[in-house]
């Protein structure tokens, strides 16, 4: 859980409106983290610091009152980021609850990340919404988006109670929205900003905070770039980076385009693992097989799958055999099937609908006997009014098992 740091009672910094004004770190290490606030309009200067997993608060009002206060505890590092890791990578409108929850089904060790949030609508917009999860979905990274520390510091804050095992701050999506917010990959041409923001973070969370960032930006030489980028983060305190081996451009190509045109470049990605052996690096970008993972997975410790994860997730079924030791089995589709049909309906007693659920559920027997139909019935059937559980049965009833065995054994 992400724990509380900065203290919100106001008689322990008397400022009518406090604002994080800049963020100075003392010396090299990371025990030492200086937060200023402004305040507006008394003026009182309030610090905190922490030191040895402990915070002093001072104020410059009534004589410098000391308080002192408890770190959040901290989770072991090293237990997270045992290598390997495979994750599904986080992605706007696609992986909500319901997605993690259905590829937690077919896997138990994916790492799941959530839909990018932003800091903004975590502090003002519908909480409860934007941050709950089953908790079957663990292990399952929250990722931000955001600029300013004070409200990701903030946005973690209210995050805490969640129970999230990771917080990873968004430096590569490329979209117009989120360029004009002044985050995501707009955010590889000021390193300095993205230090700050990971500072701040890391002072108020207990879980690991980790950046996911491309080789570089437009004109960017992503063999200065992307060094740069990581050398501050890591300084900063950052616990892991996963890098999108691709550049993105910010004006004249889609986010579509910016996942397909600008070409990949592996090497670097391995060549940053080699410059820092000690740090977990993850790649990600244009991986389409559980063979291609492996592959990676000699030169960095983690891989990430996004859409080929997403739109053909029965490449998750081989996952916990190949990668974690699991016994060699065949999938329980029947198993599934089941525990699909009872969580669509919990959803549907709160309120929900089918379309909600199943809609994630689409491509899971890409490429398989029976795919088109049960495709067809999902798609079509989920939609309609009073569609039930019973529309996830069907489907699966329209998928030919045998030949699906036969073609996954081939």
């Amino acid at each position: 859980m992400i724990s509380e740091a900065i203290p919100h009672n106001a008689h322990a910094c008397p400022v009518a409106d406090a604002t994080i004004f800049s963020l100075a770190r003392g010396d090299s290490s990371h025990d030492r983290i200086l937060i200023w606030y402004m305040a507006i309009p008394v003026g009182a200067l309030c610090q905190v610091r922490r030191r040895n997993r402990r915070i002093w608060h001072k104020t410059s009002v009534n004589k410098t009152e000391k308080k002192l206060l408890q770190a959040p505890e901290k989770k072991e590092k090293g237990n997270y980021f045992k290598a390997p890791v495979f994750a599904v990578a986080p992605m706007i409108d696609w992986t909500d609850r319901h997605c993690r929850y259905f590829h937690r089904q077919i896997s138990r060790n994916a790492l799941l990340y959530t839909e990018m949030v932003v800091a903004d609508a975590i502090i003002h917009g519908p909480r409860e919404r934007l941050l709950s999860f089953d908790g079957d979905e663990h292990p399952v990274a929250l990722q931000l988006g955001g600029s300013d520390p004070v409200k990701l510091a903030e946005a973690l804050r209210i995050a805490g109670p969640y129970g999230y095992d990771e917080v990873n701050l968004n430096v590569g999506c490329p979209s117009d929205r989120v360029q004009s917010g002044t985050f995501g990959a707009c955010l590889m041409l000021t390193p300095k900003v993205v230090a700050n923001c990971v500072m701040a973070m890391k002072a108020v969370s207990n879980v690991p905070v980790t950046v996911k960032c491309r080789i570089g930006v437009d004109e960017q030489e992503p063999e200065e770039a992307l060094p740069e980028l990581l050398a501050r983060v890591l300084d900063a305190g950052a616990d892991a980076v996963w890098i999108h081996a691709r550049k993105a451009w910010l004006k004249g190509l889609s986010p579509k385009e910016n996942r397909e045109i600008p070409p990949l470049d592996y090497d670097i990605v391995y060549r940053m693992k080699e410059r820092w052996p000690e740090v977990f690096i993850g790649i990600n970008g244009g991986i389409l097989t559980l063979d291609e993972a492996a592959a990676h997975l000699k030169h960095v410790d983690g891989v990430m799958l996004g859409r080929a994860a997403y739109q053909n997730a029965g490449i998750l079924a081989d996952l916990d055999h190949r990668f974690f030791g699991a016994p060699a089995a065949e999938p329980d589709w029947d198993g599934l099937r089941d525990r699909m049909m009872a969580y669509a309906a919990r959803h549907l007693e709160s309120g929900g609908r089918l379309q909600h659920v199943a809609r994630h559920m689409v491509g899971l027997f890409t490429g398989l006997p029976g795919a088109r139909r049960y495709r067809q019935i999902l798609s079509s059937d989920a939609a309609k009014a009073g569609a039930g559980p019973e529309v996830i049965a069907a489907a699966f009833a329209a998928v030919d098992f045998p030949g699906v065995k036969e073609a996954l054994s081939a």
